[in-house]
């Protein structure tokens, strides 16, 4: 069975989103594996919700391209798949260059202190947990499209992190130093702050670009790793 190591949801709260963001957090921790069917008896029972509730957050997270559907078998976690990823890591580089050059048009001044406030913060954090990294990470990457204004981009690059989690996670794990990580991002900010969009698109587009290669070996790792424990860049 699984084990989240939370308590069942509090009354009132509504149970499709507390179910929705436990799953989540089941799937990019991998205590539900990839490829791994869903047993929704035993996450019922161990989230303390009815299998309604819980059917809404599994279609939801279907539809969102964490879960696959199978005929008369019910829901399995998606399997990493190199090409996938490679589609999704493509995705990302040109919503993020877009964005950045539109920031570096866009953005205030006061907004970029806050960024870099918040770089410098994070830069200081090297003994968090990995989670707490890839928040960190994420973060960052996700202020800049906000600063883009561009509101549809923000809703994109939120989903897409939520799909790319476990690559970010293995480079970490791995051990993509966060000095190299931190450095990249800081060169990202002083372009920002020059307001110099062109060499601020080729620094995101070199930081946050993956050769296929990387993915199958990546991948390749996540499904070593996730049978033999966790242990901290990303990108």
């Amino acid at each position: 069975d699984y084990d989240t190591g939370t308590d069942p949801a509090p009354d009132g709260a509504s149970m499709v989103e507390v179910a929705y963001e436990r799953l989540l957090v089941m799937i990019n921790e991998f205590e539900i594996k990839p490829g791994e069917r869903i047993n929704e008896v035993s996450v019922s029972k161990r989230l303390g919700i009815s299998r309604t509730p819980l059917r809404e957050a599994l279609n939801r997270l279907a539809i969102e391209g964490f879960l696959t559907i199978k005929a008369a078998r019910g829901f399995f976690c998606r399997d990493l798949d190199p090409n996938e990823t490679m589609h999704l890591y493509q995705l990302r580089a040109i919503i993020e260059v877009a964005a950045v050059q539109l920031a570096a048009e866009k953005a205030a001044a006061d907004e970029l202190a806050s960024l870099a406030q918040f770089l410098k913060t994070s830069s200081s954090s090297d003994s968090c947990s990995i989670d707490d990294q890839i928040a960190y990470d994420e973060g960052f990457h996700e202020e800049i499209v906000r600063l883009s204004g561009n509101s549809e981009m923000f809703k994109l690059i939120k989903s897409l992190n939520q799909r790319i989690r476990p690559l970010r996670w293995i480079y970490l794990h791995r051990g993509r130093g966060r000095p190299t990580t931190q450095a990249e991002h800081r060169q990202i900010l002083a372009a920002l702050m020059a307001k110099d969009a062109d060499r601020a698109a080729e620094l995101m587009k070199s930081h946050i670009t993956l050769r296929r290669e990387e993915i199958e070996e990546a991948i390749r790792h996540i499904y070593g790793e996730i049978y033999v424990g966790r242990g901290g860049g990303a990108r």
